[in-house]
């Protein structure tokens, strides 16, 4: 089979996103909010009341009038009752008088500044402030959190624990997310068995799967357990077809590349799928390709452990964020200096596996973590996520600022 020239990293993402964007199907759903976490919101929500919905007490004190504290710093204030969380003063209060106000209670008409009660020198019938006052001190300000109208979360946001409480503080028990993507994930290879069986010469056991399973999980992603596919072509394209029938996105392992057993590019054009790269220069991960069915998009990633971790954060994980209705391109970037020097060819972006450590400058830098090789899954174990080294770099310094991609368990 002819090899075809390496896509660039870039090019390669590039298209795909832009191919994810144009033959996305959204679909939305009405959820309650505790239900939503991790899915993405289809519309704009916004708060349907100021939050707090009056001016509140910031703290345990008393509720005086600023303006005559002022005139008179001395003034004892007589106390004509107390207001609590959940059960407000009622009645207008005098510039002569004070209330007993707790934690989050509403402020009374009257007073517009809470005095400390360890500030306080008082007895059940009067209170005299011992520091100066000022409107506003203490009071929490109606809408301070949110003001009635205003946007809580745009459409295509991911909902986080913090977007869960704010929903629910503003009132909101239901919103309308997209509905979650589903992706089967097949590994390849006469090789490979189910971890728990007995191992029989020349079998290893499968780590793909299982691993892709847990990225997806990540990613909010149902996974599809197509199985263990052997090398046979009519087998491949079976499991394809059946991954397709029920799911947004197929995700198969090894077998990407041209050797005798590989059969992922003549299963794709039996499928009629439109093939949009094949080898891309990264490295781990050169022989990935990936292919759109209609809507539909087919991961053929490698074999090796490693090279699917990478692909994965690389390609699988953006495309599904926006096929989810996100947006990758607004995540956030890292950089890190790297604590080694590296040489490599021209031409193949590379990621290498780091943690990141403070040294004893206290500067945060990247250093260089576990065995090399494409198939030592235990160099994942332990790691933050790699750094990537640009294609066009033949060598790094050591210092050098570098992207650093994280590991999902490490946002």
């Amino acid at each position: 089979m002819h090899h075809p020239e390496l896509t660039p990293l870039k090019d390669a993402q590039k298209e795909l996103f832009e191919q994810a964007y144009a033959n996305r199907k959204l679909s939305s759903l009405q959820v309650s909010v505790e239900a939503a976490f991790g899915q993405v919101t289809a519309e704009d929500i916004y708060a349907s009341h100021a939050l707090p919905p009056t001016d509140v007490s910031a703290v345990d004190g008393y509720a005086v009038n600023s303006a005559q504290l002022a005139a008179d710093p001395n003034f004892a204030f007589q106390i004509v009752g107390e207001a609590k969380a959940g059960h407000p003063f009622s009645g207008q209060i005098t510039p002569e008088q004070a209330i007993r106000i707790y934690t989050g209670a509403v402020m009374p008409d009257g007073p517009d500044c809470v005095i400390m009660h360890e500030d306080c020198q008082f007895d059940a019938a009067q209170v005299i402030a011992q520091i100066p006052g000022k409107t506003g001190m203490n009071v929490r300000p109606k809408g301070e959190n949110l003001a009635k109208g205003e946007k809580l979360m745009g459409a295509g946001q991911t909902v986080t624990p913090a977007a869960i409480g704010q929903l629910n503080a503003a009132g909101i028990s239901e919103i309308h997310t997209y509905a979650p993507l589903q992706a089967t994930i097949l590994s390849m290879g006469d090789e490979i068995i189910q971890a728990g069986k007995m191992l029989a010469a020349g079998q290893i056991y499968d780590s793909n799967r299982p691993m892709l399973s847990a990225l997806l999980a990540a990613e909010n992603i149902t996974a599809i357990d197509g199985g263990i596919i052997a090398d046979d072509k009519a087998a491949l394209v079976n499991a394809y077809r059946k991954g397709l029938a029920s799911c947004d996105v197929v995700i198969s392992s090894a077998g990407a590349s041209d050797g005798i057993e590989d059969h992922t590019q003549a299963a794709l054009q039996e499928l009629g799928a439109e093939i949009l790269f094949w080898r891309v220069a990264i490295k781990p991960g050169r022989p990935i390709s990936v292919a759109r069915l209609g809507h539909q998009f087919i991961f053929c990633l490698p074999g090796n452990p490693v090279a699917v971790y990478v692909c994965f954060l690389l390609l699988v994980k953006p495309v599904l964020a926006i096929l989810s209705g996100g947006d990758p391109a607004q995540e956030k970037e890292y950089h890190f200096p790297c604590d080694f020097a590296y040489n490599k060819k021209k031409g193949r972006t590379e990621f290498v596996r780091v943690v990141i450590r403070t040294d004893e400058q206290g500067t945060q830098r990247a250093f260089l973590h576990g065995r090399k090789g494409a198939g030592v899954i235990s160099s994942l174990l332990g790691a933050d996520g790699v750094i990537e080294i640009p294609a066009g770099a033949e060598k790094i310094e050591r210092g050098t600022v570098l992207k650093f991609i994280p590991f999902p368990h490490e946002r």
